[in-house]
């Protein structure tokens, strides 16, 4: 229960912001907060990620990936497939940001991304962006170095006591 009212509080957050963006930051389209370095910057994604397949209208598309994800998300936490909060954690970020953007593919037909680093020309993005990063991040590090397999044990727990005659 608490990983769904922490999910629906991030999903408030990327909406809030986003709103924000369309309803006062559209009329000035940027506002530098460090010039040539980061601005606030109003776009329209019509694409993915990055906006990546802008060309067509792929907003079904990724409204319909957005809820699949977020329905094996849930079925991956309902089961305890996560060993830990961290692995829990990384779930419920992506799944909160796939469904921010998922509401304002549904409700505007794009999403509003607004965070634009100018020093790198990193593409805009948004909160639910960051969620979807950062999520994806802990779960590789959740992966590679605390999900163990069914039947999998510590390397101190599987030695055996003939091991420790002969050291």
């Amino acid at each position: 229960m608490l990983y769904i009212v922490l999910a629906v509080l991030m999903i408030a957050l990327d909406q809030a912001v986003k709103y924000w963006a369309f309803t006062s930051l559209q009329a000035q389209q940027t506002i530098p907060l460090i010039e040539n370095v980061f601005h606030l910057t109003y776009i329209e994604n019509r694409g993915a990620a990055f906006s990546m397949f802008a060309q067509f209208d792929s907003r079904w598309i990724f409204v319909t990936l957005a809820v699949v994800i977020s329905i094996v998300i849930g079925v991956a936490l309902y089961k305890g497939w996560m060993q830990n909060a961290l692995g829990r954690w990384s779930l419920v970020m992506v799944a909160a940001g796939a469904i921010g953007n998922a509401i304002d593919r549904v409700i505007r037909g794009f999403v509003v991304d607004l965070f634009d680093f100018r020093l790198i020309h990193f593409p805009v993005f948004n909160v639910a962006d960051i969620f979807i990063c950062v999520g994806a991040v802990l779960f590789v590090i959740y992966f590679l170095f605390q999900h163990k397999d069914e039947g999998q044990t510590d390397a101190s727990q599987s030695k055996s006591p003939e091991c420790d005659r002969h050291e």
